[in-house]
């Protein structure tokens, strides 16, 4: 969610090289095309709203409602929705922790591409726990599940990592992260894109009115940075191949 689409669509254009449609949500919302696959949604927060910019995490569920009744069981929030949104049912809720993420009942664009070309190279949560954090998450949404198309879950090196027919969708980190107002370290999700030159993107990022927040550093076989854009949204862009 951004302050102004256009600028948004001109920012993330300019350092990823994507191209953008309009959906059927209406005039403030628009999709992320990279290599003629959708990746990413992109829609402007209404004036009234004091509500931080920030990527957030949307995951496809079979009930909204039900769905929504397990997030409360399990002593964590629903703060919107579900609602009636365009083609489907939508909701707003954050973990024990205070991780924001979103659901998804309804219709899911074809093509839609996790953690392949030019789509997030995968989401992490940064939490105090990450095995609670999984289980949390395995109980709500149904990862691990014994139905075709489930997600798969394993413990690895300290973290849990969540994958969907080989690919690595999520890695949920744990450690002592502060109850701060600094997005940076309190417990959130936070989104990967993946880039062929970290140097490029970043040199793009600040041109097009972004900033950086960390310095290069090394991921996996690759490097990394974070980058805030114009807005103040936080996002990483890697060169490392999961």
């Amino acid at each position: 969610m951004a302050r102004d689409l256009r600028a948004a669509e001109s920012f993330y254009g300019a350092v990823f090289g994507w191209q953008f449609r309009p959906t059927r949500l209406g005039e403030e919302f628009s999709v992320a095309m990279s290599e003629g696959a959708p990746v990413a949604g992109i829609g402007a927060l209404a004036p009234r709203l004091a509500v931080a910019v920030a990527w957030t995490p949307y995951f496809a569920v079979d009930d909204a409602d039900v769905t929504a009744a397990r997030i409360r069981e399990r002593s964590a929030t629903v703060a919107v929705g579900p609602l009636r949104f365009g083609t489907g049912r939508a909701a707003l809720a954050s973990d024990r922790e205070g991780a924001v993420f979103g659901i998804w009942e309804g219709e899911v664009i074809p093509d839609w591409s996790v953690g392949k070309g030019g789509a997030p190279a995968w989401l992490e949560l940064r939490t105090r726990n990450a095995f609670d954090a999984a289980i949390f998450y395995a109980e709500v949404l149904d990862w691990a599940g014994e139905r075709p198309g489930c997600c798969q879950v394993a413990y690895e090196d300290d973290h849990v990592v969540l994958s969907h027919a080989g690919v690595t969708v999520a890695r949920l980190f744990g450690g002592a992260v502060e109850a701060a107002p600094d997005p940076q370290v309190r417990p959130r999700w936070h989104v990967h894109f993946r880039v062929p030159d970290v140097d490029i993107a970043a040199e793009t990022a600040l041109k097009a009115g972004g900033t950086t927040v960390s310095a290069v550093l090394p991921s996996g076989n690759g490097r990394r940075i974070t980058l805030r854009d114009p807005d103040g949204g936080l996002f990483t862009v890697s060169d490392s191949v999961e």
